[in-house]
């Protein structure tokens, strides 16, 4: 038997009063998904326990089968472990995006999802401004970057909202509050100076790009919490595919091997065919495979109904396509977002979302897409989610 996860990031959602009341998701053409539903079980699963953070950081861990509650330590050190940046006695890292603020507030929480080169420059920048024996700038993918400080353990206690949070809002009523907040707003705002005259910001205004005008602080944590590896749970080899940090740090953490597929991205850019390809690929030598498609979740940042569609779409056409069509071993198949990112909003919720799981062993119950209506119109609901893996792969 051989297994398959995909998560479809942020994909679920609210009603969308432009679109007579329906979802990205029931928008969404989605033959394929269309045809699995009937044919596989549905149902609602609550991937971030109650009271925790809505955050892929929770929602994941939940989804490959390790309890949030018992295991989840904060995002930004899962970010570091998969760039490699060790947490020593007395440091704690953040999430450090690069942000674009205009007339005090927030404009675009990726500093118009700036290329990873122009985002190195601007880092490598702040490390030669701002760093020191207390502070270091790590370089990550797109506006994802972390910092790093030592001797400043109180700051994690600090109140911080991530920007992507506040669209339009002034950034005054966000900055960090609390304990160890004074040391993270200097920071912040120091960054502005470094930024503002920057050769990589005065070229991307001048071709009409958002600039990067200063950095954002949050996610705080200190050293993870070690978990139990995942072939030593689940009796299982895994790979995992993804376009971002989190969920190749989250890989590391549970020593699932990591896929290196030319063309995975963090965006709509991403080469969702080749991903799939190699996704399938790898279970020439692994059990399991975890496909994690950033997409939508970018997309319903951003507010954008049509590429939030267009994703989920392309998802069904390119990737859920290739999995229906294998036809080399019998395959289980779990597709599901990991949290919803509603439209309406432009963050995360902690609300349950659909799941559906497809191949041996599972039946239809009474569903006809995969939807957040038809799924809810079940009755079935996992809580808490980090069981779903047990349902996968069969165990009691």
């Amino acid at each position: 038997m051989k297994y398959g996860v995909l998560i479809i990031d942020g994909a679920a959602g609210l009603p969308l009063p432009e679109h007579s009341g329906k979802t990205s998701l029931e928008l969404a053409e989605t033959p394929n998904l269309d045809a699995m539903a009937p044919e596989g079980t549905l149902g609602l699963i609550r991937t971030v326990p109650e009271g925790m953070e809505a955050s892929s950081a929770c929602a994941c861990m939940s989804l490959l089968g390790y309890d949030p509650a018992q295991y989840y330590q904060g995002r930004a050190a899962i970010e570091a472990r998969s760039m490699g940046i060790p947490i020593g006695e007395e440091e704690v890292v953040f999430r450090c995006n690069l942000v674009a603020v205009r007339d005090g507030r927030m404009w675009d929480y990726s500093a118009g999802h700036i290329g990873s080169d122009d985002a190195r420059k601007l880092i490598d920048a702040l490390n030669e401004k701002l760093s020191s024996y207390e502070v270091s700038f790590y370089p990550g993918v797109s506006y994802r970057h972390i910092c790093k400080l030592k001797g400043h353990e109180e700051t994690i206690e600090a109140t911080c909202t991530p920007p992507h949070d506040i669209p339009e809002r002034p950034i005054a009523d966000y900055l960090p509050s609390g304990p160890g907040s004074d040391f993270l707003k200097k920071l912040m705002l120091d960054s502005q100076e470094v930024l503002r005259e920057h050769s990589v910001n005065m070229v991307r205004a001048a071709v009409g790009e958002i600039p990067a005008t200063m950095i954002w602080l949050f996610w705080g944590s200190s050293q993870p919490r070690e978990m139990p590896a995942f072939g030593q749970v689940y009796g299982l080899k895994v790979a995992m595919t993804s376009g971002v940090d989190l969920l190749n740090g989250l890989a590391r953490m549970a020593d699932i091997s990591v896929l290196d597929i030319p063309g995975v991205t963090d965006g709509l850019d991403n080469d969702y065919l080749v991903q799939a390809a190699g996704a399938l690929k790898s279970l020439n030598d692994h059990d399991l495979v975890v496909v994690h498609i950033e997409a939508p979740d970018e997309a319903a940042h951003s507010g954008s109904i049509a590429d939030k569609v267009d994703a989920i779409q392309r998802i069904d056409r390119e990737v859920v396509g290739q999995f229906r069509a294998w036809k080399q071993d019998d395959l289980r198949l779990l597709v599901l977002p990991d949290h919803a990112t509603p439209i309406v909003t432009r963050t995360h919720s902690g609300d349950p979302v659909p799941f559906m799981l497809w191949g041996k062993g599972f039946t239809g119950n009474g569903t006809k897409r995969f939807t957040e209506a038809e799924a809810d119109k079940t009755g079935l609901l996992i809580d808490p989610g980090y069981n779903i893996m047990n349902w996968l792969v069969g165990r009691d």
